[in-house]
């Protein structure tokens, strides 16, 4: 089965979605951590009233993760389900 069409189409359309997006949420996650180190300054502009740069991006982390989830659920319905459950049915003999 893992060397078969399907799987390897499953297994490529997963890690497209899944390596991009696990790089970008490091990166801005990293990018959080590293400016409110050694960019207080930056971080704490205030933005509107007692918000701050830092204290949104600190909540933009959570956004993001949402974001992220709601692109994979798109994504697993669109691309991923499809051939799972084809693989599914292959493998239990329904077909």
């Amino acid at each position: 089965m893992q060397k078969s069409e399907d799987f390897t189409r499953l297994r490529s359309s997963f890690r497209s979605f899944a390596i991009p997006m696990t790089i970008s949420f490091l990166v801005w996650y990293f990018a959080y951590v590293l400016l409110s180190t050694y960019a207080e300054g930056f971080m704490s502009i205030p933005v509107l009233g007692n918000l701050n740069i830092g204290l949104l991006m600190g909540l933009s982390q959570f956004l993001m993760t949402f974001l992220i989830t709601w692109l994979y659920i798109r994504h697993a319905n669109k691309s991923l389900d499809p051939i799972a459950e084809k693989l599914r049915h292959e493998l239990e003999g329904d077909l």
